[in-house]
């Protein structure tokens, strides 16, 4: 069972700076993308950035309208870990940032199937 681990959430002050990191247990080669979401209270779950392809140090990045020259995503493929780096961080940022990972299987059919962590709360004060 693929499992993903993150770490750095916590409470800032408006303006300050967080950076979020996932490592998971899948192999590298096997990781097709990797990306955070987040959910709000009483808010659906939101893509926030993501890398595709994993495996490439090409790879493309994408992000949400909202956090596009506040937050950057990177990734250390040696560690199979991603990187969510948030800047002038604003009150509206506050949600659970969730890690999520498309990861293929090893062997025929090579079906992709997508895994979640358990979440980290970013919290955001005036």
């Amino acid at each position: 069972q693929v499992q993903l681990v993150e770490s750095g959430g916590g409470l800032v002050q408006a303006g300050g700076s967080l950076r979020l990191s996932c490592t998971t247990s899948a192999l590298g080669f096997a990781i097709v993308s990797m990306g955070w979401y987040r959910q709000a209270p009483g808010k659906q779950r939101e893509l926030v950035a993501a890398i595709s392809p994993f495996i490439r140090n090409d790879y493309d990045t994408n992000y949400a309208d909202s956090v596009k020259g506040r937050f950057s995503i990177s990734r250390d493929y040696a560690k199979k870990t991603v990187y969510l780096q948030m800047n002038s961080l604003k009150p509206e940022d506050t949600a659970v940032y969730f890690c999520h990972a498309d990861i293929k299987e090893t062997r025929p059919p090579f079906t992709v199937t997508d895994y979640w962590g358990q979440g980290t709360q970013v919290t955001v004060s005036e």
